[in-house]
């Protein structure tokens, strides 16, 4: 029984899927991209993932060691020669798998797998995206920079507008007072002279009587 046995037969039997494995890592190993079908893309993933990372270390048993599962010298010198180089700083997940829809008659899902090192689109979106991301930070502190002095602006004219208004307010109210004392010096200086018609009428009906 196969309990707990999760790999996927791929409807082929031992001899005939490992054959099929090594023919899909040397196509993708000199080509850098494949388009397979969904299922064996994710077992390629496990199958050549193993051997790129002994590819690191260039040495006769590792060389070996890859040559039996892949059977081809050509693809041997290609992966230790020339992916192994790119791929030295990357700490595993050297594959991807992008799916690209249904195939017609069976309905299949179909699907790209690549070595992510070599998709050249991928790389330059991402140089770009951090780029954008710097160039944004900066301008945010220059906005800043400029809303601090239109505010005090604004405050200083609203400054000036209300001083001449308060001067006024000072002028009207100084000047109330002086008109009121200039109309009461008229009254007195008009009331005087009669004060001293009616002494005058006086004494001359005096001296009448006498």
């Amino acid at each position: 029984m196969r309990h707990g046995k999760k790999v996927n037969h791929l409807s082929r039997q031992a001899p005939h899927r490992k054959a099929m494995l090594a023919n899909m890592a040397c196509s993708l190993i000199e080509h850098k991209r494949i388009n397979t079908t969904v299922a064996k893309a994710k077992a390629l993933q496990k199958y050549i993932e193993p051997l790129i990372t002994k590819s690191k270390t260039d040495s006769t048993h590792s060389r070996r060691t890859v040559f039996s599962y892949l059977k081809s010298k050509e693809s041997v010198t290609e992966l230790f020669r020339e992916v192994s180089t790119k791929i030295m700083d990357r700490p595993g997940g050297y594959t991807r798998i992008l799916k690209t829809g249904f195939r017609l008659g069976d309905n299949a899902q179909m699907c790209f797998i690549e070595l992510v090192d070599y998709n050249e689109n991928m790389l330059k979106d991402s140089s770009t995206k951090k780029t954008t991301a710097k160039r944004r930070r900066g301008g945010s502190k220059k906005t800043d920079e400029k809303i601090v002095p239109v505010a005090e602006t604004k405050v200083e004219d609203v400054a000036v507008v209300d001083e001449p208004k308060t001067e006024k307010v000072e002028d009207a109210k100084v000047e109330e007072p002086k008109a009121e004392e200039i109309e009461k010096a008229e009254d007195s200086k008009v009331e005087e002279p009669k004060a001293e018609d009616k002494t005058s009428e006086e004494s001359n009906e005096e001296d009448k009587k006498d």
